[in-house]
């Protein structure tokens, strides 16, 4: 796998497991009043415009778009609903979702830093642009803490 393929396929699966557990997110809260909920929808919208964009690079690539596994997937649904379960005020959901967007930050960085020189630029700008909507939401997220 080449430098462009790898972090690539990286942004594929961080946005698209960020897109998937956004909406199980959101899920567990129908009926309830939280006042994150818009915030959560928007995090969604972005990594759906993330998972799709990088997935058509992929295809333009004539590679295909390796999703996270399902094991992975069902872990994080069942974590998602446990936390629910546990406590579901806004402080808790932003200090999640902080804790998520600042994990894929950090090895978005990673990846950035290991093939910025050697990597297709449009994809690097597409790194750098997912880490920079990360950035922004930590911050937005921190009011509800």
């Amino acid at each position: 796998m080449n430098e462009t393929e790898e972090i690539l396929t990286y942004i594929y699966q961080t946005s698209n497991m960020g897109y998937q557990s956004s909406k199980d997110l959101i899920n567990s809260l129908q009926g309830k009043d939280n006042k994150i909920k818009k915030i959560i929808k928007e995090i969604e919208q972005n990594y759906e415009k993330y998972s799709k964009e990088s997935e058509k690079l992929l295809n333009k690539k004539d590679l295909k778009a390796k999703s996270i596994g399902m094991m992975a997937k069902a872990m994080s649904k069942m974590n998602i609903t446990k936390e629910m379960l546990n406590d579901n005020s806004d402080a808790n959901i932003a200090d999640m979702l902080i804790q998520g967007l600042t994990m894929g930050n950090l090895e978005l960085t990673k990846h950035i830093d290991n093939y910025e020189k050697t990597a297709d630029k449009k994809v690097i700008d597409m790194a750098k642009s997912l880490r920079k909507f990360g950035e922004e939401y930590i911050e937005k997220l921190k009011v509800y803490l």
